[in-house]
């Protein structure tokens, strides 16, 4: 059932990054119980929710946080849990009565996650703000576009994602294994911004170097170079180019032909744009499909641009089983692969508060108490 088999984890439901590392636990095997509002939340982007994808393999319970009752159902969990996950601005879930100290005085050993934009401190961790404004102030969004270019929004992959999600994921876990060897749980504090921006730590070593520019779409890895990039091609698609290394550039100037011309050195920059040109107009020559017949599978780092529905179908994705249909919904399969520990997504993704009987039940409530709560209104749902 996953390398994280046994490590129960109480997460309180919000959107995006949270639901991302929650999903991520779940999908390597933690027992994962998502606590939704009482009333239904509008959380879910998609219109129905089989497409909210980042809740699925986990239950859900609909909880009343505002009465004593559903703040005492939390704590109750928490003296089970392993490790609580919250993304409330700072204060909040203090004022709730969830905070870390509330919780340590049930389960000294618990680790308390916690996912901001800002961080829990500093003059701006109670302002709002989303992806696009963290990786802002972390410089990451200011080294992405075209030269002469406005900054380009990555999605809301290197903020909510992986400077935040999968920052809290490997958060809480280092501090999981640390409380079994210490017997004491901590706080772990996740700042989208810090996130985004370790994940550009070589960039700025690159950057005092002299080895990076902060101007947009010169440098090696963000477009600047003619050898990494994207390219065009004859029926409109595209194909991208990562030959860094010089054997595999000398592959990828013999299959497009350019071998045998007087050409600048690969890493003479004031060469760079009219070589971008030159393997621009040789793209534009020939289809996506007959470019891959040329190119793919080769050393010359070549792979063509695929839209996610030509993705989970690619014959390379179909092999490795990249990616599982879910009630009739393609998806991503979890991620990384595991030699003995399978993980599997064993649930799609439940209305809000459907579990609630149920999941209560399988951390430990008796069916008095769980009619008792109902009656009292903390609890809802199923």
């Amino acid at each position: 059932m996953g390398p994280l088999a046994g490590v129960k984890v109480v997460e309180i439901a919000g959107i995006g990054p949270g639901p991302f590392c929650s999903m991520f636990l779940a999908d390597m095997g933690a027992d994962v119980i998502r606590v939704d509002r009482l009333e239904a939340s509008g959380l879910g982007i998609a219109a129905k929710t089989k497409y909210n994808l980042l809740n699925r393999n986990r239950p859900s319970i609909a909880l009343n946080l505002k009465s004593p009752e559903g703040v005492e159902t939390v704590l109750k969990l928490v003296e089970k849990a392993d490790i609580l996950l919250e993304g409330f601005r700072p204060g909040v879930a203090e004022r709730l009565g969830i905070g870390p100290e509330e919780c340590k005085a049930r389960n000294p050993k618990l680790v308390f996650g916690r996912m901001t934009g800002w961080g829990q401190d500093g003059p701006i961790a109670h302002s709002a703000g989303h992806d696009i404004n963290y990786i802002s102030l972390s410089g990451a969004l200011h080294a992405i576009g075209d030269e002469g270019g406005a900054p380009v929004p990555p999605l809301n992959l290197v903020g909510d994602f992986g400077g935040g999600a999968m920052f809290l994921a490997s958060g809480v876990l280092a501090a999981y294994i640390e409380a079994q060897k210490s017997g004491e749980g901590q706080v772990v504090d996740v700042s989208m911004v810090e996130g985004s921006a370790y994940l550009a730590t070589s960039m700025f070593g690159m950057m005092q170097s002299g080895n990076w520019k902060e101007e947009r779409g010169v440098n090696i890895l963000d477009g600047g170079a003619h050898f990494y990039g994207t390219y065009e091609t004859k029926d409109g698609k595209h194909v991208s180019i990562g030959s860094i290394e010089p054997k595999f550039y000398d592959d990828l100037l013999k299959a497009t032909g350019l071998d045998g011309e007087e050409l600048p050195a690969q890493m003479d920059k004031a060469g760079w744009a009219g070589l971008k040109d030159k393997l621009a107009s040789v793209f534009k020559t020939k289809t996506r499909d007959e470019w891959d017949e040329i190119m793919l599978g080769s050393d010359i780092c070549y792979a063509p641009i695929l839209s996610f529905s030509e993705a989970a179908a690619f014959p390379h994705n179909v092999a490795r089983e990249s990616f599982s249909t879910i009630d009739g919904v393609f998806q991503p399969a979890p991620a990384p692969k595991f030699s003995r520990t399978k993980t599997s997504i064993r649930m799609g993704v439940p209305e809000q508060g459907s579990n609630t009987t149920e999941a209560l039940s399988a951390w430990g409530f008796g069916g008095d108490e769980i009619a008792g709560l109902k009656k009292q209104g903390a609890i809802g749902g199923n």
